[in-house]
């Protein structure tokens, strides 16, 4: 079922709040520098998994390996250093933070600075800083924010500071890249510069990404594969062409319109 060019997979994954089943014995693959999206009406356990992927929830049940190692249950700061960041359906920048402060922010993680040397302003740490700082600037310039370092991220545009979330997720220098929703909101000209964006992710950096999104044109513009999730449990999984023919996911999600495409 599983391919060793998976970069992550996930074995009956399961979760529960009380008498809730959020998401039912689920699993799943994310196959090395593929974009693959996830889909389902709202309610189906979407950000959840991701939640689990990233160790926000801990797993009722089942296994994630992420790289080769056992990531279930383990904390969010532990699932990043191994080499998964991301994005929220919620903007949730430092919004009287700069962009470039708010992506060092990202570059936390992977800082070797320790507080002694901090306080004591060595010349190690000045010179950590400084390449932090380029590195920031680097990354905004490349996330298409050239010249917008200084600006407070709550003057940004929408677009700009799903943008900067982008930023700011790949300055903890991830191997996988969760983009819950990143679309949402965007106007059309906004969306379409994006779904490039992504493409551009995989194409130029290397990167494994996986999202929730719910405007399916993104999904089959630039997704190579999609697994489709309903109250919980996955009832569809394939190329964008095999999903969007699937009677279950017409029925759950898609709507018989979806057949005039």
């Amino acid at each position: 079922m599983f391919s060793m060019s998976d970069l992550l997979t996930a074995t009956g994954v399961r979760k529960v709040f009380g008498g809730l089943v959020a998401v039912n014995d689920v699993d799943f693959s994310i196959p090395e520098k593929a974009i693959v999206s996830l889909i389902g009406p709202n309610g189906a356990g979407k950000t959840t998994f991701f939640n689990m992927l990233t160790g926000v929830y801990k797993p009722t049940g089942g296994q994630i390996i992420f790289d080769g190692f056992d990531v279930t249950g383990k904390p969010p700061h532990a699932v990043t250093e191994k080499g998964i960041g991301r994005t929220f359906q919620n903007i949730r920048l430092f919004h009287n933070m700069t962009a470039l402060e708010n992506t060092l922010v990202g570059m936390h993680s992977r800082l070797s600075g320790g507080i002694v040397r901090s306080i004591l302003r060595t010349p190690g740490v000045k010179r950590e800083e400084k390449q932090a700082r380029e590195r920031a600037a680097e990354l905004l310039e490349y996330s298409g924010l050239r010249g917008r370092n200084d600006e407070f991220a709550n003057n940004l545009s929408y677009g700009d500071q799903r943008r900067l979330e982008v930023a700011r997720a790949l300055a903890t220098q991830p191997k996988l890249l969760l983009l819950d929703e990143p679309t949402a909101g965007m106007n059309p000209q906004e969306t379409a510069s994006f779904t490039d964006f992504v493409a551009q992710l995989r194409e130029e950096k290397g990167l494994t990404v996986l999202m929730i999104e719910h405007d399916m044109r993104v999904v089959m513009g630039v997704s190579d594969r999609v697994t489709v999730l309903d109250y919980g449990e996955k009832i569809s999984e394939g190329t964008p062409q095999e999903v969007q023919r699937d009677e279950r996911v017409i029925e759950a999600y898609l709507g018989s319109g979806a057949l005039a495409g």
